[in-house]
């Protein structure tokens, strides 16, 4: 696998390029999952993958004690519902999308017969009239062009295709920015952990879960399967620092160095081990800040109840515009949450107590 890293950045862009790029929507991962287990192959003493899809890469330690690591490979996207006679698409959502960023975006098509390119449509603002100007727009009303006529899109295209959003990953400045960051940014980091870890004390397995966009599903059923001793989630998280956006309401803030949760809407970490995080970033002089995110949940909260009481902590990549096609993370922070996981899974003995 080629390593080339563009200038200021510290890790393989290559392969998150690869991971960022290839399409996986909720229940679909499969080809982020080749990536997965192609690098999880060679860092990793054994590779697994459940009925679900899960892939579960073990490095195993000298004791009992077992920690998760978990990141999503799954994207937001969509399925067909409906082809019209006139060869059009209607859409079903596979994940939370915000309406207003999907008009005129390309799209892909996954079909049985290849993938096919698209467009979400958008009516020129000539000919609305004020009441379709002031109609809030809905995913139910997407409308996906194929520019072939009915006919040619019944031979290729069936209910249930799946579609994703077509983009490129780029370096622009400091930032990476392209689709998909949720969550390949951290499956990745995920990875450049794992590459560096060798011989830890405890067990570890580096866990690329699915489904977590339409309910932390994936995560859920590795509690039970896996039922490990300590659970660490990477996920991305909200970086509004940005005009127009009060500081209360950023959450964090690009540059700044990983954050380390505190809650979100689907958990509330466990006390020491975010404070065992925090110090671990202090002694290794890791950029670091703390998350509080009002909305929204991660695989962090998979782990955390699903088979008994398991302590959690997680680590969040700060990114902007997160749900559209122009997620942008900084590369100091991609970089600080790799070494941040790789310290604390390298300082994990088993003895630490995480009860309260």
């Amino acid at each position: 696998m080629t390593n080339t890293t563009p200038a200021g950045f510290g890790f393989d862009f290559e392969l998150l390029r690869q991971l960022t790029e290839a399409s996986g929507v909720p229940g679909y991962e499969d080809r982020v999952r080749g990536h997965v287990q192609e690098v999880l192959a060679a860092e990793t003493d054994t590779v697994e993958t459940d009925a679900m899809g899960n892939v579960v890469g073990t490095v195993h330690g000298d004791g009992d004690y077992e920690v998760a690591v978990a990141a999503h490979m799954d994207e937001i996207g969509f399925m067909v519902k409906h082809v019209t006679e006139d060869g059009f698409l209607k859409l079903d959502a596979l994940g939370g999308w915000d309406p207003r960023v999907l008009r005129a975006q390309r799209v892909t098509i996954h079909t049985q017969n290849g993938d096919l390119t698209g467009l979400i449509g958008s009516v020129p603002p000539h000919t609305l009239d004020e009441e379709q100007r002031q109609k809030d727009e809905a995913v139910e009303d997407v409308v996906v062009d194929l520019g072939r006529d009915g006919d040619d899109v019944a031979d290729y295209v069936a209910v249930g295709d799946l579609v994703t959003m077509e983009q490129s990953t780029v370096q622009m400045g400091e930032t990476v920015t392209g689709k998909a960051l949720d969550d390949r940014v951290c499956v990745f980091a995920m990875l450049e952990a794992a590459r560096r870890i060798d011989d830890p004390d405890v067990t570890i397995h580096f866990c690329a879960t699915v489904q977590e966009e339409v309910g932390l599903r994936g995560a859920r059923a590795l509690g039970v399967d896996i039922d490990p001793d300590l659970a660490v989630a990477l996920d991305v998280t909200v970086a509004s620092d940005v005009p127009g956006v009060s500081e209360d309401k950023q959450v964090t803030e690009l540059g700044e160095g990983a954050a380390i949760k505190l809650k979100d809407s689907s958990v509330i970490t466990t006390p020491k081990v975010h404070r065992r995080l925090r110090s671990v970033a202090e002694d290794g002089g890791i950029t670091h800040q703390t998350e509080v995110l009002p909305a929204g949940g991660t695989d962090t909260a998979g782990f955390q109840n699903t088979n008994g009481a398991t302590p959690v902590g997680a680590i969040s990549i700060p990114t902007r515009y997160l749900h559209t096609v122009t997620e942008t993370a900084h590369g100091e922070d991609i970089d600080a949450t790799i070494d941040l996981l790789t310290a604390f899974l390298r300082t994990e003995t088993g003895d630490h107590d995480y009860s309260l």
